[in-house]
C-alpha cells in the first residue's frame, strides 16, 4: 500500500520567530500596488496569528484594484493558507504549528438574510476577519496574517499532513463553485455549459461534474480545453472553431443545455448564454462583480421561453466541509491549475498576469 506524502513536513511547519515588522504589498489607489513594510498585527486573547505560505490571486481583488472600487490604504488576498504561530490565550482549538486555511468571511446565522441562506448578504458576513493591517481586507498579501475571533470559531480549517499549502488555499474559492451550482440547483445527469476556462471555471467544471453533471467548457485557449478535458470535462470547445450550439443539441435530444454558467467577465458570453440553454434552463453570471456594469439581454428569452437569470457571489459556510472533502481527497484538482508562483515583492507581476492570461497561465500564487 502506497503511503502519503507528509507533505506537512516537506514545507516545514515549524513557526518562525516573530518579528515586530512585515512585508506587505499594499494597496495605495487605482493599479497602485506599493511592497511596504509594516507592523505585524497584534491579536486578542480569541484571536491567532498565522505566517502566510500561500495566497491565491483572485478576480474580484483584481477588480478593486483596477476599479479603484474600495479606498485605500488596504492590504488585500484572501485565498489564505499558513501556520499557527501564536495563538491567543483564550484559543483551544489551534495551537502554534498548526497547519491552516482560512475563509475571511462568516455570516452571524440569525439575522434575515442567514434564514433565508442568503449568507452573502447578511451584513455581518460583509465584515472581513482576517487582516495584515489598515481596513480589513483579507491580508493574505503579506507575511503575517490576523485571524479575528468568529474565523477562528468557524473560518479556520485545519490541513490534513498529506495536502500542501498551495492546494489548500484553494478552499474558498471552491466553496464558492459549490455555492454558485446549489444556487443554480444542478441536479445529476444535467448538461450544463461553463464559459470560461480559466481558474474558476476549471474549479466550477470539476464541481459540476462531482456532482454528476455532464459538462460542456468553452474557452477560446487551447491550452486550457485540453486542461478542460483532461480533468473532467465531457468537451471542451472552442466558440469560434466549434459548433457549440450543434454539440450541445446532440447532447440534449436538440433541447439545448439545462444550465448555463458565465465564469468569464467577458458580457458577450451572457448572450450566447441565453441561447444555448433550452426552454426553462438557467443562466447562473458569475463572475459580473464590478458595480454598474450594463450587459444587455433578450427579457423576451426570460419571459416567454421561462430562462431563468440568476446570480451567484461568495461562499456559503453550510459548505465548508464538502469543499474540504473535495480539496483534501483530490476528488477536485487543484494541482494543475497553479501555472505560477511569486514572491511578495514581485505581486504587481502577479497581479498583470492574472488580469491579462496568457496561454500558459492559470492560477497565480503569492508566497510571502
Amino acid at each position: 500500500m502506497m503511503q502519503k506524502t507528509n507533505v506537512a513536513a516537506l514545507e516545514n511547519a515549524r513557526p518562525d520567530s516573530i518579528p515586530a515588522i512585515m512585508r506587505a504589498a499594499v494597496y495605495r489607489g487605482q493599479n497602485q500596488i506599493s511592497l511596504e513594510r509594516v507592523r505585524v498585527p497584534d491579536i486578542g486573547d480569541a484571536e491567532l496569528l498565522v505566517r502566510v505560505h500561500s495566497c491565491g490571486v483572485c478576480g474580484t481583488d483584481l477588480k478593486k484594484i483596477e476599479h479603484a472600487l474600495v479606498a485605500p490604504p488596504r492590504i488585500f488576498g484572501h485565498e489564505i493558507a499558513g501556520t499557527v504561530v501564536k495563538a491567543g490565550k483564550n484559543v483551544a482549538k489551534f495551537a502554534p504549528g498548526d497547519r491552516v486555511a482560512l475563509y475571511h468571511h462568516i455570516p452571524c446565522r440569525r439575522c434575515f438574510f442567514c434564514r433565508k441562506k442568503l449568507f452573502s448578504q447578511c451584513e455581518f458576513y460583509r465584515r472581513t476577519g482576517t487582516t495584515a493591517g489598515f481596513e480589513p481586507a483579507g491580508g493574505g498579501f503579506a507575511e503575517y496574517v490576523r485571524v479575528m475571533d468568529w474565523i477562528v470559531q468557524e473560518g479556520t480549517v485545519p490541513i490534513p499532513d498529506d495536502v500542501s499549502f498551495e492546494e489548500a488555499s484553494f478552499l474558498e474559492p471552491l466553496n464558492t463553485c459549490l455555492k454558485a451550482l446549489e444556487t443554480a440547483a444542478l441536479e445529476p445527469g444535467e448538461v450544463a455549459v461553463i464559459y470560461g476556462q480559466g481558474p474558476v471555471g476549471l474549479l466550477m467544471m470539476q464541481a459540476a461534474v462531482s456532482e454528476g453533471a455532464k459538462v460542456v467548457g468553452l474557452d477560446f485557449m487551447d491550452r486550457r480545453l485540453e486542461l478542460s478535458w483532461k480533468l473532467g470535462a465531457h468537451r471542451a470547445l472552442n466558440p469560434e472553431r466549434d459548433n457549440v450550439t450543434s454539440i450541445v443539441g446532440n447532447l440534449t435530444e436538440g433541447r439545448g443545455a439545462d444550465l448555463a454558467i458565465v465564469a468569464t467577465a467577458d458580457h458577450r458570453a451572457v448572450q450566447a448564454a441565453q441561447t444555448i440553454v433550452r426552454r426553462g434552463g438557467r443562466v447562473l453570471l458569475f463572475a459580473q462583480t464590478v458595480p454598474g456594469e450594463m450587459i444587455p439581454v433578450d427579457a423576451s428569452r426570460i419571459c416567454v421561453e421561462e430562462k431563468q437569470l440568476i446570480g451567484s457571489y461568495s461562499a456559503s459556510v453550510e459548505l465548508q466541509e464538502n469543499a474540504a472533502r473535495l480539496i483534501f481527497m483530490r476528488k477536485v484538482n487543484v494541482a494543475r491549475l497553479v501555472s505560477h508562483r511569486f514572491a511578495l515583492d514581485l505581486l504587481p507581476e502577479g497581479i498583470r498576469l492574472a488580469s491579462h492570461p496568457s496561454e500558459n497561465s492559470l492560477k497565480v500564487i503569492i508566497q510571502p
